[in-house]
């Protein structure tokens, strides 16, 4: 049964109002009722689109019902109601090829489902994108030409102008006029252009589009020659806004009546370059090393987190306090709150990286996920922590079970390594691999049969497969350069401070006040950032941790009920819970007066530690009085 897409597009208003949408309506449901007899048929129609690219909604659309085998004809009034790209089109039309579509255009006439017509398809787009890339240069000059003249080329109009119908360039609008000199007398008492933000939205003085102001929004109207009747156009490219050379640039000055005299422009912008060299050889100059800098990302706004020094405590020491990027800038009214200090952060990464790796010396295949949880939070700095998220304990037994030498996994290849803990590589190869295989189809297509592919066309696809496999080799390469290996179950003790690694494994609370007196701030730091990616902080409580290998370690946190109910008890236990467990493990059983001998601890404190172990049904209750004892629960 035949059905066939109907697609319309037409580019501007003027088009629009001439009525060239019923136009093309009516004649493609005429051609295809009684040239094609197709009376089953669906219109898509974008109004007021481009054909400079496929990015438009009705066309998407039909594009994924055509995947869907749904169509049997795409018919269209002119070709360039598609595409004016031969890129575009070809890939379009090896869509409709791939899912049994043909491609009709009826006033061109060209219908797909003959070889000639096929053929003079595609001649006449080779012709069809010269003589868009020819319009485009006659623009080009043109737009060049008259901004060398002073005239207005369109875009935005800065703040402080309007445009009007009567004129050929934007006239002063007062009131927005009085903000700007506002702005450039109030820089040159603040001296801060975060400051001058500020005290512009506690004004409730909106920007030109009604947002807020922030440093950058403030520092590009101190730096626009715009206001002192400067006019400049061919600065930046298009996409990516990006500066050009300043020999493309076209600049006409008094060309417009300023708002803001040269004096104080070039005062203002004085002032702005200094405060840059000064920011710039002040942070060159800055002794201080912040430990967790580059490495905090926000759990609210997602942000990155600021580094500086908090309040020194009585006896000197001055940690660092590192704070949201949003509420740094403070441009919102409701922005951001969180903050973290090294009084936070330092006990609690570097006492869950010697868990970590006293994990990694003890864990066997026969560990549940509960012992490996109990051993990573082993400790005082982590009683208000109710768990580590599931998936993240799967992640991490996974990890390193491949790393035994149990039978289990001794015949864990590679690349099933591969595929579990590096899936970004894995992933980047096997898009290699598709387009490898591609490639190769292509030639043989073009090679083998002479009747499917020009040698043009063949040309235009190899290469835009050529570029996407070097795109994905730069890919895996960078990866293989710069990742650690991430199925080495060793990175820990091979992280290159060796002797951070021991300090670590040494103790069992580690005090980072005694570390920071022995060992210097950039040797942790270095080593930090040689373990960890990234830290996620939210409500000032580390909320994540992503190490080097690419696992992550979610935390979730005890309410504050449970946050106050026996701190001493749930101490012993924290404390404690590592060496009882193993214990237990190897002897099947245990007595009060075992764990009061095996930590050396009071009977009180022991038999606090037994009913935690009971409460958790890590242990079951036998015999009375004396001869009690307490056997481990097999899971």
């Amino acid at each position: 049964m035949k059905k066939a897409a109907l697609y319309i597009r037409v580019s501007t208003t003027y088009q629009i109002d001439k009525d060239s949408l019923p136009l093309q309506r009516e004649k493609l449901i005429n051609y295809c009722q009684y040239a094609l007899d197709i009376n089953d048929y669906v219109i898509f129609e974008d109004a007021g689109y481009s054909a400079k690219n496929t990015d438009r909604p009705a066309f998407q659309d039909m594009i994924t019902r055509i995947k869907q085998k749904e169509f049997s004809q795409l018919i269209v009034w002119k070709i360039d109601r598609i595409s004016r790209n031969l890129i575009d089109f070809c890939n379009m039309y090896e869509e409709l090829k791939k899912y049994n579509c043909e491609f009709i255009s009826i006033n061109d006439k060209f219908d797909t489902s003959t070889a000639t017509g096929e053929a003079m398809l595609k001649l006449v787009l080779v012709f069809a994108e010269l003589e868009r890339n020819l319009d485009s240069e006659r623009v080009t000059f043109v737009m060049l030409n008259r901004a060398e003249k002073g005239l207005w080329n369109g875009g935005s109009v800065p703040l402080g102008y309007k445009y009007t119908d009567k004129g050929n360039f934007p006239v002063i609008e007062p009131n927005e006029a009085n903000t700007i000199k506002y702005i450039y007398s109030l820089y040159l008492e603040l001296n801060s252009t975060l400051k001058v933000a500020s005290k512009l939205n506690d004004k409730k003085i909106k920007t030109k589009r009604g947002g807020k102001w922030t440093g950058k929004t403030v520092n590009d109207i101190l730096r626009n020659p715009f206001y002192i009747g400067t006019y400049r156009y061919n600065v930046k490219t298009s996409g990516t806004r990006r500066w050009k050379d300043k020999d493309e640039w076209v600049v006409v000055e008094n060309n417009h009546e300023g708002i803001i005299d040269s004096e104080l422009f070039n005062k203002v912008n004085s002032m702005l370059t200094q405060n840059y060299r000064w920011n710039n050889n002040s942070q060159r100059l800055k002794i201080h090393t912040h430990i967790f800098s580059q490495i905090l990302t926000c759990g609210k706004c997602g942000s990155s987190f600021i580094a500086g020094l908090d309040t020194a405590r009585s006896d000197g020491y001055r940690p660092s306090r590192y704070t949201c990027y949003s509420n740094k800038q403070q441009i919102n009214y409701e922005s951001c709150n969180n903050f973290v200090s090294d009084i936070t952060l330092l006990p609690f990464i570097l006492n869950y990286i010697s868990n970590f790796i006293n994990l990694q010396n003890r864990i066997t295949s026969k560990h549940s996920l509960r012992d490996i949880e109990r051993i990573l939070l082993r400790g005082k700095f982590f009683i208000d922590v109710e768990c580590i998220d599931r998936k993240s304990l799967e992640e991490t037994f996974l990890y390193f079970s491949l790393g035994f030498d149990d039978s289990n996994y001794t015949n864990t290849s590679s690349s099933i390594k591969q595929n579990i803990l590096n899936p970004e590589l894995n992933n980047l190869k096997k898009e290699k691999q598709k387009y490898e295989t591609a490639l190769k189809r292509l030639e043989d297509l073009y090679l083998y049969d002479e009747h499917e592919m020009s040698t043009k066309d063949y040309f235009f696809k190899k290469r835009d497969i050529t570029s996407n496999l070097d795109e994905i080799n730069q890919k895996i390469a960078s990866l293989n350069n710069t990742t650690p290996s991430s199925y080495d179950v060793n990175f820990l003790k091979n992280a290159s401070h060796f002797l951070m690694s021991n300090k670590l494994i040494e103790k069992r609370d580690i005090d980072y006040r005694h570390l920071l007196n022995i060992i210097d701030k950039e040797t942790i730091r270095d080593f930090i950032n040689t373990v960890i990616d990234q830290i996620t902080i939210y409500d000032k409580k580390v909320s994540s941790i992503t190490f080097k290998n690419g696992i992550t370690h979610k935390f979730i946190y005890k309410t504050k009920s449970k946050q106050i109910a026996k701190p001493k008890e749930k101490f012993l236990y924290r404390s404690f819970e590592n060496d009882v467990i193993e214990y237990l493990k190897e002897n099947k059983s245990i007595s009060r007066k075992e764990i009061e001998g095996l930590v050396n601890i009071s009977r009180f404190g022991a038999a606090s530690i037994l009913e935690d172990l009971l409460a958790n049904n890590i242990v079951e209750k036998k015999g009375n009085s004396v001869a009690t004892r307490y056997f481990y629960i097999e899971k």
